[in-house]
């Protein structure tokens, strides 16, 4: 079997809060493979965003190990982390994160022009992206002027910018009507079908079955996971 694309041992990480200590994570092991597309869920404080947020290389461990591709993200700087961040990894967010003062092509486009991506190919490669998430009719539209499935659609887009190999997504229909949701849930469904690896938080059981495994977190470690078999 190949090395695993994503894997945690024994990582732990805690916050201070005042005078109480916060163990976000407690101790996780948790391995993905190239291709999977895995929902993390839990109660509010169970840890999955925080588990995100390592898998993103957004924060680190405080104890144990994450490697990524096999390589220990302890021992990579800050710029080799910005790297991995801006060419391997898509992010995708419930609240969109997008540019009010930007159009549709120009928010889509923001990750190449941050890499230093010639304007023409950026704006070239964003105009694909608006068609591939059909949104080619809207790219003059501001933030403001979509819907919230829209909105999320430019997310989704810009995520894909860089055409990473590895997408987070974090409540990517929290947001959203139950229709538009299930139109979210088919498009990140066919980018797995595509060869991606997504890693996907939610609180919603219904969005959880569209994954492929189901890894359910509680207290900062991980109580049942559907891709471990007895």
């Amino acid at each position: 079997m190949p090395a695993p694309v994503l894997e945690l041992r024994g990582v732990q990480r805690a916050y201070s809060m005042g005078d109480t200590t916060v163990r976000a994570l407690d101790g996780v092991d948790l391995v993905i493979q190239k291709g999977e597309f895995v929902a993390v869920m839990g109660p509010s404080g169970s840890g999955k965003s925080t588990l995100l947020n390592l898998l993103g290389c957004l924060d680190r461990p405080d104890a144990g190990q994450y490697l990524l591709d096999g390589q220990d993200v302890a021992t990579l700087h800050d710029d080799e982390l910005s790297g991995i961040r801006s060419e391997r990894l898509g992010f995708i967010f419930q609240s969109f994160n997008l540019i009010q003062s930007l159009d549709v092509l120009q928010n889509i486009g923001l990750p190449l022009v941050y890499g230093g991506c010639d304007p023409a190919e950026a704006a070239q490669r964003s105009r694909a992206l608006a068609q591939r998430v059909g949104l080619g009719d809207r790219t003059g539209h501001r933030p403001m002027e979509l819907s919230g499935g829209q909105q999320q659609r430019v997310a989704i887009a810009r995520s894909l910018s860089n055409n990473p190999v590895i997408i987070l997504a974090d409540e990517p229909t929290g947001n959203l009507d139950t229709r538009t949701g299930d139109e979210i849930m088919a498009l990140l469904r066919e980018l797995h079908a595509e060869g991606r690896t997504i890693v996907m938080v939610t609180h919603e059981d219904d969005i959880a079955a569209k994954a492929q495994r189901v890894v359910t977190m509680r207290d900062g470690r991980v109580q049942h996971d559907t891709g471990i078999r007895a």
